[in-house]
């Protein structure tokens, strides 16, 4: 903006070329149609982000409805036995949290965080965890050998995850492990993690409409070319008044708004993708460590994994 600026103030006042002086009504015009599509392209994209941070929050009562109910409704004899089942139940659902996350964190062609410079600054500052081990290490921790290897053999891992999950309930309850009105809660359960994935999947792999996202590029550079022809013609009806150096103002004015609408678009571009990687995301493995804490405890378990630390105050 401080160059687009500059230049015809220079050429308006040395070379006093008086014709680059642009009538402000047309400006005005352009820098309304701007703010609205501005407007609404920043309350869309925000509006994608909340909604990815309601479907997490969402899994997170699932998660512990889903903890508590399976264990008070699977019950054996075998109190040993009892507790190996839900421990595989528990842990096959941590593979689920953690088959989503990589997942929602694949790099998109429509993504920007690497290939926007306002974006790449900040990958300096922060490390996403999905970038930085495999999701074949990861499930190590949770699933024995031939269930990972099944699991990694398949396309959608987090999908044919419940589909196991349902089907163990479905054989305990054939065993008479759990009743028939709580195999039916708990297989609801289940549904709602489909849908909550599903709603993920929406977001992750719809991009907000390119016409929308063009259209408020192209009005901001318009408005931003002729920002400093507009003021050099309302600040030239003023050099008889103030003399010939109000025209300089022409070149903070024009940064002062350019600079506004620029950051809108910045922004908006930003936040459109709340699970692609970037600072903005949703912090959707500090989420998932939580509910692993949180359904642990369930368990009884005393050696608890700790939350993910914010690093450079950027939680992932």
């Amino acid at each position: 903006m401080f160059l687009i600026s500059s230049v015809p103030t220079m050429l308006f006042y040395f070379l006093d070329w008086k014709w680059l002086a642009f009538p402000w009504v047309p400006v005005a015009l352009l820098g309304t149609a701007t703010a609205f599509i501005s407007g609404f392209k920043n309350t869309q994209t925000y509006n994608r982000a909340w909604e990815a941070r309601q479907i997490y929050g969402a899994i997170i009562n699932i998660s512990r409805a889903l903890g508590i109910m399976v264990r008070d409704f699977v019950r054996t004899q075998d109190k040993t036995m009892e507790a190996a089942i839900h421990r595989q139940i528990f842990y096959r659902h941590f593979a689920w949290l953690t088959a989503l996350r990589f997942q929602l964190r694949e790099i998109k062609s429509w993504e920007n965080v690497k290939t926007r410079s306002y974006n790449l600054q900040y990958l300096k500052h922060y490390k996403v965890p999905e970038w930085e081990s495999s999701l074949e290490q990861e499930l190590n921790a949770f699933l024995d050998e031939s269930e990972r290897d099944y699991i990694m053999g398949t396309k959608n891992r987090a999908t044919q995850l419940i589909a196991t999950q349902s089907a163990q309930l479905k054989t305990l309850n054939e065993d008479d492990m759990i009743k028939d009105y709580n195999y039916v809660a708990l297989q609801n359960l289940l549904k709602e993690l489909y849908e909550q994935q599903g709603k993920c999947e929406r977001i992750k792999n719809f991009p907000y409409p390119r016409q929308f996202s063009s259209i408020n590029l192209y009005f901001t550079n318009a408005l931003c070319l002729l920002l400093p022809l507009g003021f050099l013609g309302e600040l030239s009806k003023l050099t008889e008044k103030l003399g010939e150096n109000i025209i300089w103002l022409t070149i903070p004015l024009s940064v002062l708004l350019g600079w506004v609408f620029l950051v809108l678009e910045q922004i908006g571009e930003s936040t459109e993708n709340p699970f692609e990687g970037n600072a903005n995301d949703i912090p959707i493995t500090q989420i998932s460590r939580n509910i692993e804490i949180d359904l642990r405890e369930m368990l009884g378990e005393k050696d608890l994994p700790g939350p993910i630390a914010a690093i450079n105050h950027i939680l992932m």
